[in-house]
């Protein structure tokens, strides 16, 4: 039990040091609003004209599906960062394929011209 001691310390001081910083705010807050125009509707300094619920562009969903796809890359190489000699074959041979179909991918929406700009 003593070897887990560390990561069960870590587990008590963590959602504290979460919520902590979430609930000294409303120590401080007011309810009362000074100025009227803090409660009322605020787009560019100009009153909001148009329905918000519009149709987005597919580009807009591209871009942002090209921005998570690096995440399980780097997620997945953090076991990988070990010394080298203490990975056996297996397990090198399977992050360079994760690698390599990461690359693959990578190089197949730019061939694509998923990234570029019109």
């Amino acid at each position: 039990m003593s070897k887990f001691a560390p990561i069960c310390i870590y587990l008590m001081i963590s959602p504290l040091v979460s919520l902590i910083p979430l609930g000294v705010p409303f120590l401080f807050a007011s309810n009362s609003s000074t100025y009227p125009d803090k409660l009322s509707a605020y787009e560019c300094g100009f009153d909001p004209f148009g329905d918000a619920r519009s149709r987005f562009d597919i580009r807009f969903y591209l871009v942002s599906i090209l921005f998570i796809i690096p995440d399980p890359e780097v997620t997945f190489s953090f076991p990988w960062e070990v010394p080298l000699t203490k990975i056996d074959p297996f397990g090198s041979w399977s992050m360079m394929a994760f690698l390599l179909i990461l690359t693959i991918g990578s190089l197949y929406e730019w061939k694509r011209g998923a990234s570029d700009r019109e």
